[in-house]
């Protein structure tokens, strides 16, 4: 299986994601406990809704896992674009200011693009004062690289 490039502050996010889980599960299992000492859990809606929520939480807690035991802290190159990299774009002489993520940390709205996204490809290794060509859903766009942090 391939490795999962994250930003030092993504993977940080996913372990304390995983650890606020771990405390939820107890609750959870407490919850299980109790719904069957009620008895009949065939009509004990309790005690399914209690299991579907471990389940969904056991699920959560495997996947994460995964990230974590998968998970690589990108190293930025210095000087060019690679994951972590914050960088100041011009399209048409707008400025669009973003940073380049692992997939799992892909936010748009957040104006965190994915390394492997048509732009993000298109600006990996760059550096500043060069221009990234991109095909996107709107046609194929050029960016003038104005900073990289």
């Amino acid at each position: 299986m391939a490795n999962i490039f994250f930003t030092k502050e993504g993977i940080e996010k996913v372990k304390k994601e995983y650890q606020e889980l771990l405390e939820k599960r107890k609750g959870a299992v407490e919850t299980l406990k109790r719904a069957r000492e009620m008895g009949d859990l065939s009509e004990n809606g309790l005690y399914k809704a209690a299991k579907f929520e471990l389940g969904n939480i056991d699920r959560t807690l495997r996947q994460l896992s995964h990230f974590i035991n998968k998970g690589i802290i990108a190293v930025k190159p210095n000087g060019k674009i690679g994951i972590g990299s914050k960088v100041t774009l011009s399209e048409k002489g707008e400025k669009k200011e973003l940073q380049i993520v692992g997939d799992l940390e892909a936010s748009p709205a957040d104006n965190k693009i994915s390394s492997n996204s048509p732009l993000g490809k298109a600006l990996m290794d760059m550096e500043e004062g060069q221009t990234a060509e991109a095909e996107t859903p709107g046609g194929k766009k050029s960016y003038k690289i104005i900073s990289i942090a």
